[in-house]
């Protein structure tokens, strides 16, 4: 067969008419537009595929000093430093001081490795390549906020278990997104700060730069840059701004007088008739501390026994100006004598000279303690040095509390040594918080304090007290800090759960006696700088009876986590922080009681106060 003969075969492509048609807009009609919400999508979708891939941006130029990616040397240890606030301190605290917390941590943090990520650039041979960095930061993308997330999470447990600790219900509100936002921003805003005052430092250098040599530009610079913002931080934000604020608001507090509290009737007391300080000039703190004395009437009921009127004097800090002097403490005391001898007071049974507060403020738990006690055969002195806060007190005018205390003590025990030596009042001091730091530093030593007084009250002593200090730098071997042993407890003891503490140890306890309340999770007590680098001795096992054994310490982290925790002190029942209650009535129990009393007494005063309304 020839080619010619073949038949041909069909063609088994299909045609025109069996292809099948994609589905599609009308000759003639527009193409439908993607939505909004598609465009958008893809959008971020693309974006974010980009990011992954390097998920970090370089400096634009070298002059760009504020607009720039973060280190992430430094991103690092800021976040390592919010997971080391998240752990448990003395004291539960509410989320948004933990976000507080977090965001300052991360602060120091980040200027630490940014100033570890300099030193390394500069000793580096060559920068890591790109591959390198882009892989550490995929990674850190990655792991930061899960773990974050989870460590957030874990930290509210921890709460639950310290608010168990400290007789709390374990019901906690925490915000996890709300911590996280918190300490973000607090971080960006001081890493702002510290960028715009290195951009107006580099500015001046190189301002100088035109006008003297490079090296004498640099030091010239660096200089009056650390000056500027040392300056701007002292006068303007400290003194203008946070002590200025609080010492307007201070001021206005101390004109005021508590609702309730009213202009006393008894002669016995400041403020009262005949006496020689005017009601008005007493200040918020002293209207309070003599307005709520309790009357003859009031001991006789409660201790079923005829009683007196107490006595209680206090000398404002700006005392009448009949009385002014250049030494305003001197003018205190004598007229804070005149007034003792004006009521009585060296008649009384027990003469008590109380340290008081920044704010002048005397624990009412200890004064009506020792007046039910007595049945108000007693007197209470005090004197105002400050009417600030004690934190601010503690900042700008310290060492007037031991001053003003100490001329106090001198002119009261002036006047006992003119008096027969069987007529004379037992003296004894107190005072709590910065009132308890004002008696110690009146003495400077246990010994002193032991020689020249009756027996001593002191409720939670800050850890800068002098005599507080020492006893527990030198207390016996083996002894805990939070509950430390002194020359065997002869006339020194230490008690949180004073009913069961104060009967420790077993050796014979002799007059004079010291009763240093101290609670294991007051943070007062424990607070000091030293917690910026040094690891305190509170957190040596054994840990206090109300201290959650996770609490960890880390550098810079305990020193604002203790700072804090000071604000939040008084957010828990007594025992624990620094609320103390009744436990007055066991200290003067041990320090001055009457001859008559016993333990069924103690018991019963500590129910009636513990239960009572605090007067102010």
């Amino acid at each position: 067969m020839t080619s010619t003969d073949r038949t041909p075969r069909p063609d088994r492509s299909p045609g025109p008419a069996t292809v099948p048609r994609t589905p599609g807009p009308e000759p003639g009609l527009p193409t439908p537009r993607p939505s909004a919400a598609l465009v958008r999508f893809q959008w971020a979708a693309g974006r974010l595929r980009g990011f992954a891939r390097r998920p970090y941006r370089d400096r634009r130029s070298p002059a760009y000093r504020v607009r720039r990616w973060p280190d992430l040397t430094a991103l690092c240890l800021a976040t390592v430093f919010f997971w080391a606030s998240l752990s448990p301190s003395l004291v539960p605290r509410p989320w948004y001081l933990q976000g507080i917390v977090g965001g300052i941590t991360a602060a120091i943090g980040y200027a630490l490795g940014s100033t570890l990520a300099w030193l390394c650039r500069a000793v580096a041979p060559r920068p890591p390549g790109e591959w390198f960095r882009t892989r550490c930061w995929q990674a850190y993308w990655l792991l930061a906020p899960v773990a974050s997330v989870w460590l957030i999470s874990e930290s509210a447990r921890m709460q639950r278990r310290l608010r168990v600790l400290q007789d709390l219900p374990p019901s906690l509100t925490w915000h996890t997104p709300m911590i996280a936002l918190i300490a973000l921003v607090l971080l960006a805003l001081a890493l702002l700060l510290a960028r715009l005052v290195r951009l107006g430092a580099v500015t001046l250098i190189r301002l100088l730069g035109r006008l003297l040599p490079r090296p004498v530009a640099y030091a010239t610079g660096a200089l009056l840059t650390a000056l500027a913002v040392l300056v701007g931080v002292r006068d303007i934000v400290y003194d203008r701004g946070i002590v200025d604020v609080a010492d307007r608001i201070a001021a206005a507090t101390n004109g005021g007088t508590k609702a309730g509290v009213e202009r006393p009737l008894s002669r016995y007391v400041s403020g009262g008739p005949g006496s020689l300080l005017g009601w008005d000039s007493l200040g918020y703190e002293g209207r309070n501390f003599t307005g709520s004395t309790p009357t003859r009437a009031a001991l006789t009921a409660w201790s079923g026994r005829p009683s007196r009127d107490p006595v209680r004097v206090y000398v404002p800090s700006t005392p009448p100006v009949a009385f002014a002097t250049d030494r305003p403490f001197a003018a205190q005391a004598e007229l804070a004598v005149r007034e003792l001898d004006r009521t009585g007071a060296f008649d009384r049974a027990v003469l008590a000279v109380a340290g008081t507060t920044g704010t002048g403020w005397v624990d009412p738990n200890v004064a009506e303690a020792l007046e039910h006690m007595h049945r108000g055969d007693t007197a209470i002195v005090a004197v105002q040095y400050s009417y600030l806060p004690s934190w601010v007190s503690f900042l700008v005018d310290k060492e007037k509390a031991g001053q003003a205390t100490r001329a106090l003590l001198d002119a009261v025990r002036a006047r006992l040594a003119a008096l027969p030596a069987d007529r004379r009042p037992k003296l004894v001091v107190t005072g709590e918080s910065l009132g308890a730091y004002a008696v110690e530093a009146s003495f400077g030593s246990v010994e002193r304090l032991l020689a020249e007084t009756d027996g001593a009250l002191l409720v939670g002593p800050p850890d800068f007290s002098p005599v507080s200090r020492g006893l527990r730098r030198d207390r016996d071997a083996g002894s805990p800090v939070w509950r430390p042993a002194y020359e065997d407890g002869r006339h020194v003891r230490f008690a949180q759960f004073p009913a069961a503490d104060l009967a420790r140890p077993a050796a014979a306890w002799e007059h004079p006696r010291v009763v240093c309340l101290q609670n294991a999770s007051d943070p007062v007590v424990w607070w000091s700088p030293e917690l910026l680098l040094h690891r305190p001795a509170w957190l040596s096992r054994p840990l206090g009876p109300d201290i959650t054994p996770e609490i960890r310490w880390f550098p810079f982290v305990t020193f604002w986590q203790t700072s804090v925790d000071m604000a939040v002190s008084y957010g828990v029942d007594a025992p624990h922080g620094h609320r103390y209650g009744a436990g007055a009535v066991d200290g003067w129990a041990a320090v001055a009681p009457p001859p008559d009393w016993t333990d069924a007494d103690t018991a019963r005063l500590r129910a009636h106060l513990a239960h009572r309304k605090a007067p102010y």
